[in-house]
Parts: C-alpha cells; structure tokens; sequence
C-alpha cells in the first residue's frame, strides 16, 4: 500500500511541481496549449489560469512532503494527506482520481501505510 501511495503520490506531486515551474517560464502549461478540465473551475471564478504557477508549485511541494512524512513516520502525515487530497480534488480528472484513490487508501489502510 505505501509503494502505491508513494508512486501516486510522486506522479501528482511532481507533476504539479514541474506544471508550476513550466507555466511560469513558458507561459503555457506542459501538453496542449489549452489547460485541462481543472481549468474551468477557475475560468468560472474569473481567474487567469496561467497565473496559478505558484499555487501548482506550492501543491505539489505539499505532496511531496506529505511522501517525505509517510516514509519518515511523521505524525502530521495523516492530517496533511487528508489535507492535501482534499484540495488536490479540483485537478480534474487525473489529479481527481489520484487523489480519491489516495484517500480512499489512507481511510481503509491507516495501520498498514503507518498513519
């Protein structure tokens, strides 16, 4: 289960890390010119997407350390897991999913992932 949740974990973490980065240097996100479903959501508050660079390096330092407090056995893991799957639900549809499958994880496995 820690494996998995790591592997997950690392593909929504760095990703979001690297999208932030590439957004602020290039203008664009990484992939087509025009950003993903997530996109909308934002679109419909009036916020120019491609400003949120650093709310997309700020998320994925966060599950980056959330990974980092799993495998050193920190006790503000759990919090900040549910925390952070939590806020990462609006990064439709693979951030969704890696992020309900992550805290569907942490729910039913809390003893076995060392939460």
């Amino acid at each position: 289960m820690k494996i998995l949740v790591t592997l997950l974990g690392l593909l929504n973490g760095i990703y979001m890390l690297a999208d932030g980065i590439f957004v602020i240097l290039k203008g664009k996100y990484i992939g087509p010119a025009k950003p993903g479903p997530w996109a909308n959501v934002f679109y419909k508050l009036n916020i120019d997407v491609f400003k949120l660079g650093p709310v997309f390096i700020v998320f994925g330092l966060l599950w980056l350390t959330f990974l980092f407090g799993l495998w050193t056995n920190q006790t503000w893991t759990y919090l900040l897991g549910l925390v952070i799957c939590i806020l990462t639900l609006w990064y439709l549809p693979i951030g969704t999913i890696i992020s309900v499958v992550i805290l569907i994880l942490m729910l039913s496995f809390k003893t076995k992932l060392g939460l």
